[in-house]
């Protein structure tokens, strides 16, 4: 889950887990979101050895890929550039993949995953993906709008009555795309603790074991004023997402999770992926998620999910989220009306260029589309080209964010080295963030 606000410069940032709070809070949360990460500052370089775990063929070998091209991929370079934010960026892990036109042609993986037992991360681990949950709901819901279900100008009130303040002015598309106003509910206080020392151990002990349902979620919301009248505005928020996840329900009587599982996982052979609702585990090989406490690290693998629900509680692999967005892109998923409207941007999203559960973003090699995530412990991002010719997806545990700045860099470098095949300090153009969010945070909730 994520959010983001803009520095005086213009460049996005954090606006806490899963989509902000406060502005003083808004650059240390709980994970990263979009392509400038900062990602996991300058600690445990000496404790986490970079395991390189490079997977693939030899550097410059240039061999052909399957439509007949050539594979450039500078696998040494991709190499360096995953070993960076745990070397230079603080992370305790760090996984990433490339393929070409559905087909992989690097895997890598480096950091530790388990601090207790010093095994070192794989490449083929699972891991929390924040808010890129949302391209998952987004595509059961653009299914069911070619299905005549629900249209995307429905008003929120014609299907769950009550449920949504100004529900009757709200619709389905601005709750998409993040028009409705609606309040972010992971800027309530109660999801404010990364800057209280003993809020933060009151969440570690008790609050990550909650759960919540999702009408507890948009009730808390809804004790805030909207940030501006519907479709007036752009503002992340989780609400959104949680809310879809309730009209997914009413609109076929299964669960969101059920519905994404029926629809996306299985026909896609998805093996890595799971929506979970509330069970605390990440099922299979894993790194660990932790946070860097004056008494040393503590483990946030383990919590209940429901407090991200349909905004943020996923579970995938970077082969699974690859083969997705290929899919996606490709035209796999979605007629081509639907697909049309998911790529449409809305211009109050900005620079963010924010479609429906999927945002865009140019850089000096192509146009790409995709989204990041972030969830205590784990930050997500997911890449694909317009044409589908290359898809890059990568997971980090952040954990010492004490030089931002150093860490933002790292994953600047691994997202230009992946999409680019260079590095930001080279390229004559360097990507350009395809989220809306920028840092990447030590603590906090969801984003």
């Amino acid at each position: 889950m994520t959010g983001t606000t803009r520095d005086r410069a213009g460049r996005a940032e954090w606006t806490g887990p899963e989509g902000g709070r406060d502005r003083g809070r808004r650059r240390r949360g709980l994970a990263v979101r979009a392509v400038a990460v900062a990602l996991a500052g300058a600690g445990l370089v000496g404790a986490l050895a970079p395991v390189a775990g490079a997977q693939g063929a030899a550097p410059g070998s240039g061999r052909p890929v399957a439509d007949g091209g050539i594979d450039r991929v500078d696998r040494a370079a991709l190499d360096a550039a995953v070993r960076g934010p745990v070397a230079q960026g603080g992370a305790s892990a760090a996984l990433g993949l490339v393929a070409e036109r559905g087909r992989t042609v690097w895997k890598g993986a480096a950091g530790t995953a388990d601090f207790a037992t010093g095994a070192p991360a794989t490449a083929d681990g699972r891991f929390r993906i924040g808010s890129v949950t949302k391209t998952f709901v987004a595509t059961v819901v653009l299914q069911l709008v070619a299905e005549h279900r629900v249209g995307l100008d429905d008003p929120v009130e014609s299907r769950l009555p009550g449920v949504v303040p100004n529900g009757g002015q709200i619709t389905v598309r601005q709750l998409l795309n993040h028009t409705s106003g609606l309040f972010n509910y992971t800027e309530d206080p109660s999801f404010s603790f990364d800057e209280d020392p003993a809020a933060l151990q009151q969440w570690l002990d008790v609050g990550r074991w909650r759960p919540y349902a999702p009408g507890e979620l948009v009730g808390l919301a809804a004790q805030h004023p909207p940030y501006f009248a519907p479709g007036q505005g752009w503002h992340y928020s989780n609400t959104n997402y949680v809310v879809i996840g309730m009209l997914i329900e009413r609109l076929t009587g299964r669960g969101w999770a059920d519905e994404v599982q029926r629809r996306i996982i299985r026909p896609l052979g998805l093996t890595g992926t799971s929506m979970p609702l509330n069970s605390p585990f990440v099922p299979g090989p894993h790194a660990h998620g932790y946070y860097k406490l004056a008494s040393g690290p503590a483990d946030v693998t383990l919590l209940d999910p429901s407090m991200a629900g349909a905004s943020g509680a996923g579970i995938s692999t970077t082969t699974d989220l690859a083969r997705f967005v290929s899919a996606l892109l490709g035209g796999r998923l979605l007629a081509p009306a639907q697909l049309a409207e998911m790529k449409r941007t809305t211009p109050q999203s900005g620079p963010a260029e924010y479609g429906l559960g999927l945002q865009r973003t140019s850089t000096a090699c192509g146009e790409y589309w995709g989204h990041s995530g972030g969830i205590p412990g784990y930050t997500t991002l997911m890449y694909g080209a317009s044409d589908g010719r290359r898809q890059f997806t990568a997971s980090v545990n952040p954990y010492d964010l004490s030089d931002l700045p150093a860490a933002n860099a790292t994953v600047e470098a691994l997202v230009a080295t992946a999409l680019c095949d260079t590095h930001p300090a080279t390229a004559a153009t360097p990507p350009t963030p395809p989220t809306a969010t920028g840092t990447l945070a030590a603590t906090g909730v969801v984003r």
